[in-house]
């Protein structure tokens, strides 16, 4: 009896509300200590006590998936099923924000889409943090903001399965919510706006100085009235000048290489004549020591010979021989 939904409660989504919670985790929840002390005969009136003596949200946790007061409270809502008003009321409440996150859970769950982006949207400009229990019952911090955008986005919360809601781009495409404009957004246009001012002031500045800069080594020149600039050239006229510069550095090119190549020839023959005139200067020296050398080598066997035949003849009173 005492876990029975209330007789006049509206189905949600098409069932007891209740059925939104699994059935695994909702008979843990129905044995659980908390559910059997605290939440035996709770009234919408009394939830309000056991909201804000919460310190923490999450699912369920341990090897024995033992459910958490928060979610106890969870099911407790859906099973008595209080007003809409009291609901918004605990969203609105910036004092106890565990009672602010129990009321956005529940709004999740029965509220349609456009309840959803009405009520929850507004809390991701509360950034405080909220203690959680995850599956190994261990804590963790997190923000309010990102509490309110898993349960706008994400598929499963506290280890429930949350009803599929409209995307809000169907919603503003028929007319039934406005556009969300984000606080970051108006953050980046501001900043964006600034650093196209800067940068135009800077553009400016540079204009400015480019047109108050004056070259000293110059003199200065009135423009007479008399002579006029011309026109600016069409540009086929230009064209027809860049055709002819690359004509005249081509010939130059090859002028110069003609020049190089004469010059390359000139020094080939100039080295040509020096190495034969070094050999014909290595050619006479040599014979020049060979001649040197048969002068300085004295009289030959032959004159020898004759000389001492010589000496005989004039001993033996002969004529001397001839050589």
């Amino acid at each position: 009896m005492a876990n029975r939904t209330v007789k006049d409660a509206h189905s949600i989504k098409g069932t007891n509300p209740q059925y939104l919670v699994e059935k695994i985790i909702r008979t843990r929840i129905y044995e659980c200590k908390y559910w059997k002390e605290e939440c035996f005969a709770l009234t919408a009136e009394l939830m309000v006590d056991k909201a804000m003596d919460l310190k923490f949200v999450g699912g369920v946790f341990g090897g024995n998936i033992k459910p958490t007061p928060f979610l106890c409270l969870i099911l407790k809502m859906l099973q008595i099923q209080p007003e809409k008003d009291i609901v918004v009321e605990f969203i609105r409440n910036e004092t106890f924000k565990y009672v602010r996150a129990l009321g956005a859970l529940y709004m999740r769950l029965t509220g349609t889409a456009l309840d959803c982006y009405k009520y929850l949207e507004p809390l991701y400009y509360d950034y405080r943090k909220i203690k959680r229990q995850n599956r190994s019952g261990e804590f963790e911090l997190v923000h309010m903001d990102e509490f309110i955008d898993e349960l706008l986005h994400e598929e499963r919360v506290c280890d429930i399965i949350l009803p599929r809601i409209q995307k809000r781009m169907i919603l503003e495409e028929n007319n039934q919510i406005e556009a969300r404009v984000s606080a970051v957004e108006e953050d980046l246009e501001e900043m964006e706006t600034s650093d196209e001012e800067e940068s135009m002031e800077d553009k400016d500045q540079s204009a400015d100085k480019r047109k108050n800069y004056k070259d000293l080594d110059r003199p200065d020149r009135g423009a007479s009235p008399k002579y006029r600039r011309s026109p600016s050239p069409s540009r086929e006229r230009n064209r027809k000048r860049s055709r002819s510069r690359d004509r005249e550095k081509r010939e130059q090119r090859h002028r110069d290489d003609d020049e190089r190549r004469k010059k390359r020839k000139h020094r080939h023959e100039h080295k040509e004549k020096d190495k034969s005139r070094d050999s014909d200067r290595h050619r006479r020296h040599h014979g020049n020591d060979r001649h040197h050398h048969k002068r300085n080598l004295g009289p030959s066997k032959d004159e020898i010979n004759i000389e001492e035949a010589n000496e005989l003849r004039a001993k033996l009173g002969l004529a001397p021989l001839k050589p």
